[in-house]
């Protein structure tokens, strides 16, 4: 469990069913624009969840809280932002285990990653962590099992990249 100091904002995605299920694909949100396939963020743009990966810069100040996404609000780590996705995993297999545990898994994974990426301990640390975690339509849906961990500044724009950053 993170440290009561901290307020963990809680946020259920990525894990809307895909759009392409209902036949509404065109109409969804569209992938991460990147400089080639698993390269970086080429510009600002509402990403489709499922297409972003460990090393993208989001504003988590333009997301709304608690709330399951079908997109995440992109930028280049050039261009000032306030959030990055710094570690990713994936929950084990077998029926949904509720979005309590499911969140209980996610920050304590996050937690244990945020040392290695940052380069202090989290108690020490003026940033903040919380998980994107799947929903259980995700889960059994589309079989989205991926909690992504967001470093969040907590509404100070930085530029580049937090990893190492020790703060």
């Amino acid at each position: 469990m993170l440290p009561t100091r901290r307020v963990a904002t809680s946020v259920a995605a990525p894990a809307l069913l895909l759009l392409a299920l209902s036949g509404c694909a065109l109409l969804g949100p569209e992938e991460a624009p990147r400089e080639s396939p698993g390269g970086q963020i080429t510009e600002s743009a509402d990403a489709d969840v499922f297409s972003v990966q460990v090393g993208d810069c989001i504003n988590v100040s333009g997301m709304e809280e608690d709330t399951e996404m079908e997109s995440l609000p992109v930028v280049p780590c050039t261009d000032p932002h306030d959030g990055e996705i710094y570690a990713e995993t994936e929950l084990p297999e077998g029926d949904f285990p509720g979005d309590a545990e499911v969140q209980a898994q996610g920050e304590e994974f996050c937690a244990a990653e945020f040392e290695t990426f940052v380069g202090i301990p989290y108690d020490d640390s003026a940033l903040y962590l919380w998980p994107l975690t799947p929903t259980q339509a995700g889960w059994d849906g589309v079989d989205d099992r991926v909690v992504q961990c967001v470093l969040d500044t907590d509404g100070e724009l930085v530029t580049g990249t937090l990893k190492g950053a020790a703060r």
